[in-house]
């Protein structure tokens, strides 16, 4: 799995978010809520797509799959003016990422993760940071197509 570093200009998002762990997965609610809402949205940047996670500080320092973080299903915006009644807003601040390319369905992801967190982040020259997480699906995700593809943004800082 090809990856990129890139310095990440902060984004300004609408949304909505549930707190849930790995063990109690809601993914699919929170969608499931947003998803008819999202053209209430009314200044978005494009039609892009942002499955974030905003994990508490040090969460991967003594990882737990019972913790709970904050998942949000969100879209990028121009500003912030106008939060449609049931969202809010999020702010990723400027920052270090590390981005892959997960190809195939979106229930195949994990392999990605996996592979992302006990291959390539212990051989890297990079931490994990303490800020959002994220994946973008563009006009390529297709859900659970083999064909799929989104973006994994993975919040990293230099070991040295």
């Amino acid at each position: 799995m090809n990856s990129r570093i890139e310095t990440l200009t902060g984004k300004k998002l609408i949304g909505k978010h549930i707190t849930m762990s790995f063990v109690e997965n809601k993914t699919f609610q929170l969608w499931g809520s947003f998803m008819p809402e999202r053209k209430k949205i009314r200044n978005p940047i494009d039609s892009n797509l942002y499955s974030l996670e905003v994990f508490p500080e040090g969460y991967f320092n003594n990882f737990n799959p019972k913790n709970t973080f904050e998942k949000w299903a969100a879209v990028e915006v121009s500003d912030l003016n106008e939060i449609p009644a049931g969202m809010e807003s999020l702010l990723v601040p400027d920052g270090l990422y590390a981005v892959f390319i997960h190809k195939g369905p979106s229930t195949e992801a994990e392999k990605s993760y996996r592979f992302i967190f006990t291959e390539w982040l212990p051989d890297s020259k990079y931490f994990v940071d303490d800020r959002p997480h994220f994946a973008v699906m563009t006009e390529n995700y297709k859900k659970d197509d083999v064909d799929s593809e989104e973006e994994i943004w993975i919040p990293v800082k230099n070991k040295v």
